[in-house]
């Protein structure tokens, strides 16, 4: 497929770049997946618009403050002793953390890149926390490993100097309200870089009136990476290379898919990291001769959904829009249908709805 049938023309003022006052004010656009109909709404009345016994599934990753700013501090020389070459010492670094390796070692893009080499440091905030360039790899990324200089821990330290990593097309410094709102309410399992913003919508009283209606709920946990927001640069979707992302789903949370299967009751992914998360389960079951629908366990996420693929567990999905010529419009043009998807997005345009992640939402049934 050629990544200029997902484009679309969107007026940059309708890129939303703040959250509302509430969170579920957002309107909402209501997609038939079959027919390609569709009407407005409001996220407000999503409980009535759902059969009433849906297995609403969530992401409850929790967005670390990932974006630090710091300054160069030396190398390491290579002898034994490991002494300080003081040398390069100014100049204000940029590190993004991407990926958690192993104890205090992440992934990150670091800028000024090339400046960096292995062996250098970069010191935060009043010199209490001090990383280290420990290995370079593909597209920019470095190995850098974290060590706390004063009474607190790295996470610690991290939780406290990062800054919010807001998505690259919300043109603004993160503040003191994104602390909070570039969060979902159920948001616990710490490790993401980007939030699962279609989570973003829910309030309490929306979940109070989901289970009133009938609805049940499940969470699974897919760390939402970097990736999430990188460009295709092929000319064809399929030459482009997919980012993988780690996931969890718990043997509860799988028993509930299982047992929604079985009793016919659709299963509404909140957001496309859910959908990612529950079809690369499903197709890792497939593979392994496995007839119990999923595969609970921890994974990496590899799966590429495109147009043509067959959607083993979600039914219905609540999602926010998306880029342009993105993999994420492609996985929603994979479950609703290119032509319906495109048609919605240029009524919303139309009507000005908001785009992105502080933006409004589609519900395809």
């Amino acid at each position: 497929m050629r990544v200029d049938e997902l484009d679309y023309e969107l007026p940059p003022a309708l890129i939303a770049q703040r959250p509302l006052e509430r969170r579920d004010a957002s309107r909402l656009l209501v997609l038939e997946r079959a027919s390609g109909e569709f009407q407005n709404s409001a996220f407000l009345q999503l409980p009535q618009l759902l059969r009433g016994d849906e297995l609403v599934v969530f992401n409850n990753a929790r967005v670390i403050p990932a974006r630090l700013f710091g300054k160069r501090a030396g190398v390491h020389s290579q002898r034994p002793a490991r002494k300080t070459v003081r040398e390069h010492l100014t100049g204000n670094v940029e590190v993004f953390l991407t990926r958690k390796r192993e104890g205090n070692t992440w992934e990150a893009l670091v800028r000024p890149g090339r400046k960096l080499q292995v062996g250098e440091r970069v010191t935060f905030g009043d010199g209490e926390l001090e990383a280290e360039i420990v290995s370079r790899g593909e597209l920019g990324i470095r190995g850098v490993h974290f060590a706390s200089l004063n009474h607190l821990s790295v996470e610690e330290n991290l939780e406290r100097l990062g800054h919010v990593p807001l998505p690259p097309y919300i043109d603004r410094p993160d503040e003191a309200n994104d602390r909070q709102r570039y969060q979902t309410l159920f948001a616990r399992q710490a490790g993401a870089v980007a939030a699962p913003t279609a989570g973003l919508h829910f309030s309490s009283e929306i979940l109070d009136r989901l289970k009133q209606r009938g609805c049940e709920f499940c969470e699974v946990t897919l760390d939402v990476g970097l990736g999430t927001f990188q460009p295709v640069h092929t000319e064809t979707l399929e030459a482009h290379k997919i980012h993988a992302e780690a996931y969890e789903i718990t043997e509860e949370a799988a028993e509930k898919i299982r047992k929604a299967k079985q009793e016919s009751r659709p299963i509404l992914a909140v957001g496309t990291t859910v959908v990612r998360t529950l079809e690369d389960a499903a197709q890792r079951a497939v593979a392994a001769g496995k007839g119990n629908w999923l595969l609970a366990g921890r994974a990496e996420a590899e799966i590429f959904i495109l147009p043509g693929h067959t959607f083993r567990l979600v039914d219905k999905l609540l999602t926010n829009f998306h880029l342009p010529k993105s993999t994420l419009l492609a996985l929603v043009s994979a479950f609703a249908g290119r032509e319906h998807v495109l048609a919605a997005y240029q009524h919303a345009v139309k009507l000005r709805y908001r785009f992105y992640s502080y933006g409004d939402c589609m519900l395809i049934r």
